[in-house]
C-alpha cells in the first residue's frame, strides 16, 4: 500500500493489489486487481480547492411532450440541479434538439453561479418547449466549446434524453464522442423507456461517466441532484491510471472494473518507453477496482520479478505531473501447482463479472434480433454466472425475461408479451454495475 502525502484540500490516494503473484513454470500472464481508494476529498472541513464547471444538456426534441409530464419532470431536475450546485460553479443550460441552443446564457458562454444568475436560469430552464429532433452529438460539441476555455477546473456535463439519436448519423455521434475525451466527462440518463442503451452507453463509456435508466420522470429530480451532489464532490481532475512495465512485458488489457466494467484499452497514451497512461477522469472520496493483465517473459524457478509498477498520476493545466500513489505488481515462477493454480477471489470476481456483462448484453442483442436460440443460450449462461456469484439481484432481473425450470435448472426466453420493456432495459444498464467482493465468512 501506498499514499501521497496529506495535502490540504486534495484526497489521500491509497492502492492495494490483489492478485495470486505465483506463476507456473514457463507462464507468461500475470492477473492482479489495483484497488484505488481516494479519502477525504468533500469531507467536512476539507476544502475543495478545484473549482466545477458544470454543463447541463436538456432532451427539448417534440418526443419530450409525450407524454408531457417527462418535459415537465426535466424542467423540475434541471432547476433541482441549478439549486444544488454551490456558488462560484461556472455553469451554462443547453437545449438539445436537431442542434444544441443556449437555454442560459443566452450567447455561448459559462457564467459564475450566485443568487442572481442560479434565478435567472431557472427562469431561463421554465420557458423550455419541445420541437424537432434529436442530435446527441451536437449537443456534446457544445459541451466541448463551453468547457474547453477552462482545463484548470473540474469538468463534467449531465446529457438527458428520451429517445433515439435520429438527426445524425452513427459516426457523427462517435466522432463527437471521441473529440470530447479529455475535455469532460459526461453522465447519461435515458428517461422513460423509447431511448437505446446502446446508444447512451457510448458517451457514458467514452466520456468516463455514469449511465441510468430513469423509467419514471418523477425520479429526475431525485437522480439530477445526487448528481449533482456527486460532481461537487470532485478535488481532482484528470488523473491517469499509469502502468509501467519492463521491457520484456506487455499490457494486454486495463479495464475498470468497479463501480461499472469500461475496457480502457484502447485508451492507453503513451507516457515514455514502457509507460502507459490510462484515463480514469476526476475523483473525489471514492474507491474504485482496475483488472490488469500482463503479458511477461518467463523467469527461472523462485524468481520474484516485479512486472510492472502502477500508479496514480495527476495533470495540471499546465501539463505539470503529481504521482498521487504507486505499487508494484510481482510474479514468481513455481513448480509447485497448489500454490500456482490458486486465483485471486478479486481476479476470479471481476473476471466472471465481465464474463456474464458479455453473456447479458449479447443474449439481449439476440434476443432483439429475433434469434432465440442465441438469446437463450447467452441469457442462460449468464444466469448460471449470476447464480454461481451467488448475485441475487442480477438473476432477479434475468428471472423478468426467462422462466427458470425448478429441478433441471432449464432456461426458457419469456414470452414477449409478458417482458416490458423496463424489464430489458434495466437488465442492460446494470450489467456493466459491479459491487465490492463481500468479506469472506
Amino acid at each position: 500500500m501506498a499514499a501521497n502525502p496529506s495535502t490540504p484540500g486534495v484526497p489521500d490516494f491509497d492502492v492495494q493489489v490483489f492478485q495470486n503473484e505465483y506463476v507456473p513454470l514457463g507462464g507468461q500472464v500475470v492477473h492482479a486487481i489495483a484497488q484505488v481508494t481516494a479519502s477525504g476529498a468533500g469531507a467536512t472541513g476539507v476544502p475543495v480547492t478545484s473549482q466545477a464547471a458544470q454543463v447541463i444538456l436538456v432532451d427539448t426534441s417534440g418526443s419530450m411532450d409525450f407524454p408531457g409530464t417527462k418535459l415537465i419532470a426535466a424542467k423540475q431536475a434541471t432547476k433541482a440541479a441549478i439549486d444544488t450546485m454551490r456558488d462560484g460553479t461556472l455553469f451554462a443550460v443547453v437545449s438539445g434538439t436537431g442542434m444544441a441552443t443556449m437555454v442560459y446564457p443566452q450567447d455561448e458562454r459559462l457564467v459564475v453561479l450566485d443568487q442572481t444568475t442560479r434565478a435567472e436560469a431557472k427562469r431561463a430552464v421554465d420557458r423550455l418547449r419541445s420541437r424537432g429532433g434529436t442530435a446527441m452529438g451536437q449537443w456534446l460539441m457544445a459541451a466541448k466549446r463551453l468547457l474547453e476555455p477552462y482545463p484548470h477546473t473540474i469538468r463534467q456535463a449531465i446529457l438527458l434524453t428520451d429517445g433515439k439519436d435520429e438527426s445524425e448519423t452513427e459516426a457523427d455521434l462517435e466522432a463527437a464522442i471521441q473529440a470530447c475525451q479529455g475535455v469532460f466527462t459526461c453522465d447519461c440518463r435515458g428517461v422513460g423507456t423509447d431511448w437505446v442503451v446502446s446508444e447512451l452507453r457510448k458517451v457514458a463509456s467514452g466520456l468516463l461517466g455514469s449511465l441510468d435508466l430513469v423509467a419514471e420522470p418523477a425520479k429526475l429530480v431525485e437522480d439530477f441532484t445526487a448528481m449533482i451532489e456527486n460532481a461537487m464532490g470532485k478535488a481532482v481532475a484528470d488523473v491517469a491510471l499509469r502502468v509501467r512495465t519492463p521491457g520484456t512485458a506487455k499490457v494486454r488489457f486495463v479495464k475498470q472494473v468497479r463501480p461499472t466494467i469500461e475496457d480502457l484499452t484502447d485508451r492507453r497514451a503513451d507516457a515514455g518507453t514502457n509507460i502507459g497512461d490510462y484515463p480514469t477522469g476526476s475523483w473525489g472520496a471514492e474507491s474504485r477496482d482496475y483488472h490488469i493483465c500482463l503479458e511477461v517473459r518467463p523467469a527461472d524457478l523462485n524468481d520474484r520479478v516485479r512486472v510492472a509498477l502502477v500508479s496514480l498520476v495527476s495533470r495540471g493545466p499546465d501539463g505539470s505531473e503529481t504521482e498521487l500513489t504507486r505499487i508494484g505488481v510481482f510474479g514468481e515462477w513455481t513448480d509447485n501447482e497448489e500454490l500456482s493454480t490458486k486465483i485471486s477471489r478479486e481476479v476470479a470476481m471481476y473476471t466472471g463479472r465481465a464474463e456474464l456483462a458479455a453473456a447479458i448484453q449479447g443474449g439481449l442483442e439476440a434476443r432483439r434480433q429475433g434469434d432465440d436460440d442465441e438469446a437463450t443460450a447467452k441469457l442462460g449462461r449468464a444466469y448460471a454466472l449470476a447464480a454461481e456469484a451467488q448475485d441475487e439481484d442480477t438473476a432477479k432481473l434475468l428471472r423478468n425475461l426467462v422462466e427458470v425450470e425448478p429441478v433441471t435448472g432449464t432456461i426458457k426466453l419469456k414470452d414477449r408479451s409478458k417482458v416490458s420493456v423496463e424489464d430489458e432495459m434495466r437488465l442492460d444498464t446494470d450489467s456493466v454495475k459491479t459491487s465490492r467482493l463481500r468479506p469472506k465468512t
